[in-house]
């Protein structure tokens, strides 16, 4: 089986940021860093990102500086340092805690249309390297907000390292951000490919490429024939990888592949798909006349189809 090079960058890639990581211990800098008028806070709701544009389908990321980053942050909840934006610290600040946070931001011009949005609805659709800057705080401020206690002993945890730590007050043990591997295949044979209808998308026509979690001692080629039988029932051989993408939605990456599949009957596990079929490329490349739908245009599932279709017949 060829090798399909990924075509472009998948989304959420390609972060302008320099993370910084050996600022993070100096608590000067943080604090300097912090109390700078000029410092861009990005700002988390109840995992939603503030953007502007939304409705007239121009979305903008909204960083805020100054008071208005000041008012949020008094919403107490928690912040990280992520790094330098063309040499300006940037943090991101959950705001959770309030019901509506949008009055508590200083009004002025340009702040009509402003809003909290979920990222995935629009993420194809921001400028380059935004939607990576905001899918960065999503998932850093998620891992804060879910690791308030120590999962050794049940203490009280805090920060350290700029919101990149958290130290448990009692035993004393390290929690790190964790990151949760998925592979995610197109399963090619011949000239179809393999997709799947999931119970997750019930009320949909949605038919999409096969993905699970990595194992504890499994490789991610292992993973992925493993889901591939456990789903489908088709074996597979050979393993190519493509690309990865960020998915903290909430503390994912997909790590991506075209696979070779070494049988054609389909036997499909009722608890993980609804259906699952051969598909040609006439009807991927016209999948509403074939009455289905593919994956959202900002998800690796869809690079995957969309590069394998480019150099099938």
């Amino acid at each position: 089986m060829l090798s399909i090079p990924a075509s472009r960058p998948n989304a959420y890639t390609g972060s302008p940021l320099d993370r910084a990581a050996d600022r993070r211990e100096d608590e000067a800098f943080i604090a300097a860093a912090l109390a700078d008028p000029d410092t861009l806070f990005v700002p988390v709701w109840r995992a939603r990102s503030l953007m502007k544009g939304v409705q007239e389908g121009h979305p903008e990321a909204v960083l805020l500086t100054g008071a208005a980053a000041e008012a949020v942050r008094m919403a107490g909840g928690p912040w990280s340092f992520l790094g330098f934006w063309e040499r300006r610290p940037v943090f991101a600040v959950d705001c959770s805690a309030a019901d509506d946070p949008l009055p508590l931001l200083p009004r002025g011009d340009g702040w009509d249309g402003i809003g909290f949005t979920d990222l995935r609805t629009v993420a194809g659709l921001l400028p380059e390297g935004e939607a990576a800057v905001l899918a960065h705080a999503r998932g850093l401020m998620h891992w804060r907000t879910k690791h308030r206690f120590c999962g050794v002993c049940g203490n009280l945890c805090e920060p350290r390292s700029a919101g990149h730590v958290m130290l448990c007050t009692g035993c004393g043990a390290q929690h790190f951000p964790r990151t949760d591997p998925a592979v995610i295949m197109l399963v090619v044979r011949g000239e179809r490919c393999l997709l799947g209808h999931s119970h997750r998308f019930p009320h949909t026509a949605m038919y999409s490429t096969l993905a699970g979690f990595v194992e504890p001692g499994e490789s991610l080629e292992e993973a992925v024939r493993r889901e591939v039988r456990e789903e489908a029932g088709i074996e597979v051989g050979a393993v190519r990888y493509h690309s990865s993408q960020p998915w903290p939605f909430p503390s994912s990456i997909m790590l991506g592949f075209h696979a070779e599949a070494l049988s054609e009957e389909i036997r499909i596990d009722p608890q993980e798909l609804r259906d699952a079929r051969w598909f040609a490329p006439a009807e991927l490349r016209d999948p509403k006349a074939h009455g289905f739908a593919l994956p959202r245009p900002d998800s690796i599932a869809r690079r995957l189809i969309e590069d394998w279709l480019a150099q099938a017949s």
